[in-house]
């Protein structure tokens, strides 16, 4: 039986979509038959980034090292200095340095770079740079064809389709009632991140290799974001969702059900 180590059970409850609790080995032997496998994380929820780690490390064992990692944390644009980094080319000094990485990285995503470095995974590097989605927020989706061929190397090919009736999107709108482009700018800017981080998911998967993906859970929430463009470009790739929630009573309620394959429940961040 998997259990899963680093994070105490009692600290947090697996369901799947309808509401039936499910085991540490249930949560591993369902993900292990994925080709992709979206983990929505809440960022700053300790547990929740606890469990990627201990997720990873079962996943590892059960596809007997067959697994890809990547993460929304990198940007395209960086995947040479997180390959360097990976290869043991270049220092950690300079992977901190060089790579934007984020603020929370040492205690949060430095464990899953260590473990891919440790055991010769791959690990893609797949948002889009942040400039490019600002550009986008300020001036709408049609900015990018400004932009260089170099540069576009960095994201989701030209033109990138944004459906506005997509799961998470219809939301966003709805916030931005009012707001008329900017809003609509809003939602174009998450869109390129999504596609982005869809297309080097695609790009990098390998036949019998199961890639676990770690992004915001806003980018996956309800089979949208980048589980839209997956099933777009590959409707017979077999993707599984992970949705996080936090709740003080770690019931499951009505209001999480269809969240993802598996909704997390975890106490809030103290």
């Amino acid at each position: 039986m998997v259990k899963f180590g680093r994070a105490r059970r009692e600290s947090y409850q697996f369901y799947d979509k309808t509401g039936s609790p499910r085991s540490d080995t249930d949560v591993i032997s369902h993900f292990a038959r994925a080709d992709v496998v979206l983990f929505g994380e809440l960022h700053d929820n300790p547990v929740i980034h606890q469990l990627q780690y201990d997720m990873t490390r079962g996943l590892f064992e059960r596809r007997d090292g067959r697994l890809i990692l990547g993460a929304e944390m990198f940007e395209a644009d960086n995947q040479i200095v997180l390959d360097e980094y990976l290869a043991g080319l270049i220092k950690h000094e300079h992977l901190i340095n060089e790579a934007k990485v984020w603020g929370n990285y040492e205690p949060d995503y430095r464990p899953l770079v260590e473990f891919a470095k440790e055991h010769h995974l791959p690990f893609i590097a797949t948002n889009i740079p942040r400039r490019y989605a600002n550009l986008v927020a300020r001036e709408g989706i049609e900015a990018l064809d400004k932009l260089s061929e170099q540069a576009t190397q960095s994201m989701a090919p030209l033109p990138i389709h944004v459906d506005m009736d997509t799961p998470g999107y219809r939301e966003m709108m709805g916030m931005g009632h009012g707001m008329g482009a900017k809003a609509q700018n809003f939602v174009a800017a998450q869109a390129v991140k999504d596609a982005t981080m869809a297309y080097f998911i695609l790009h990098h998967l390998e036949e019998g290799s199961l890639f676990v993906h770690f992004n915001g859970d806003y980018h996956s929430r309800s089979y949208g974001g980048i589980y839209w463009y997956l099933k777009a470009a590959a409707p017979e790739l077999q993707v599984q969702t992970i949705a996080s929630v936090e709740s003080h009573t770690g019931e499951f309620e009505e209001a999480h059900r269809n969240l993802g394959d598996q909704v997390l429940l975890v106490p809030p961040a103290a």
